[in-house]
């Protein structure tokens, strides 16, 4: 078995569910220690995180990723415990196989072998890992990443190990994401008997048309990098449960996926100006989760191409589709920010598997991005 492999099992069978790190951190500080790097471990409330660095000078690069994983759903609908991971068919099978055990695994049997070859590197390597990234999100990367901002600790490269290539390894690289804006909007009427409409207002019905006109809207067209930004409604919730009761009021969650063309405070100014166009007493709340980020080029884009093509033999592909990653709260402090691990086709599901082939190639072109930034 490949250390790699081993690793990955190791961290598979710690039953991480966020915000619970349940000793993956200590297991990853035990291994990294020896070979020079101090350990910081920075908990905040419920939520632990280390950070790791070996060198003081700059450039300065990170291996950023979390131990948490998602809830397995019923334990008895998966082929095998997902905390006792298990081989089988070629396939690694558990819960946080693919997002993103595998990827922490491979990156610190890469840095182990790097310091190995290269004990007086270039710069600096640094471990960014947290236990809060599949949950809240307030007390894990975002929260570490102000403690070094405010000690003037800078990142230069920061590699995320989220699972980011689609039918091959290393087929896609995220070289940034959209951003994130949700809204929480509450819409009032007046509750009545639906035999008597006239003496009730149905807020459901207040709510069609102006959702009718956020869905037919044009947000903007994209860019090179981005899709065109992208509204859903996620949540709709209203009545009484009983069949003759107009609802007195109705709660509406939705979800702005936003490209570089648009601000968030532009799409909150858009959607407040059709309520108002629209007459509706309305409570609504924000949050953004994260503003869009983007590394079109660089040193580290450069590496990774490379390094993927050397191992592979696969011309990859830059994207910024999907979700968030908390790349988005590394960025802004002026980071190139990539996203490089293993497929992500089973990611969050019942059966989490990786390919047990793509483990070693992983952890070599994390080697080889090592080593071209830093030897």
């Amino acid at each position: 078995m490949n250390e790699t492999l081993a690793l990955s099992k190791a961290l598979i069978n710690r039953n991480s569910v966020t915000p619970e790190d349940a000793g993956c951190q200590k297991l990853l500080c035990d291994r990294l220690e020896p070979y020079g790097f101090t350990v910081e471990n920075m908990r905040f409330e419920e939520v632990d995180n280390i950070w790791l660095r070996r060198g003081t000078e700059r450039p300065l690069l990170c291996f950023a990723g979390h131990t948490d994983v998602v809830p397995t759903g019923p334990i008895t609908d998966w082929d095998s415990d997902p905390f006792n991971a298990e081989i089988r068919e070629g396939l690694l099978y558990g819960r946080g196989a693919a997002d993103m055990k595998s990827s922490i695994a491979a990156f610190t049997v890469a840095s182990e072998r790097f310091v190995k070859d290269f004990p007086e590197h270039e710069g600096s390597i640094a471990y960014l890992i947290t236990s809060d990234e599949e949950g809240p999100s307030v007390n894990g990367t975002v929260k570490v990443i102000e403690a070094l901002e405010a000690r003037n600790e800078k990142i230069d490269w920061c590699l995320v190990g989220e699972p980011s290539s689609k039918d091959t390894l290393g087929d896609v690289i995220k070289n940034g994401r959209r951003g994130s804006l949700n809204g929480y909007l509450t819409i009032y009427g007046q509750q009545g008997h639906v035999a008597y409409p006239h003496l009730a207002d149905n807020p459901m019905h207040l709510a069609a048309p102006m959702l009718a006109e956020l869905v037919a809207m044009e947000w903007d067209k994209g860019n090179e990098f981005f899709p065109p930004t992208t509204f859903q409604v996620s949540n709709i919730n209203s009545g009484t449960g009983a069949t003759n009761v107009i609802p007195g009021q109705v709660d509406i969650i939705f979800n702005f996926r936003f490209s570089t063309e648009v601000t968030a405070d532009q799409l909150k100014q858009r959607v407040q100006d059709l309520l108002e166009k629209h007459g509706l007493d309305v409570e609504l709340k924000w949050i953004l989760s994260g503003v869009p980020f983007l590394t079109a080029e660089g040193e580290l884009v450069a590496a990774a191409v490379e390094s993927i093509k050397e191992v592979t033999g696969t011309d990859t592909e830059l994207s910024t589709s999907g979700g968030t990653s908390d790349g988005r709260f590394i960025a802004p402090t002026g980071a190139q920010v990539l996203e490089l691990g293993p497929r992500n086709a089973t990611i969050h599901q019942i059966n989490e598997c990786v390919e047990v082939d793509d483990l070693e190639p992983l952890e070599e072109i994390y080697y080889r991005i090592m080593k071209k930034l830093l030897a």
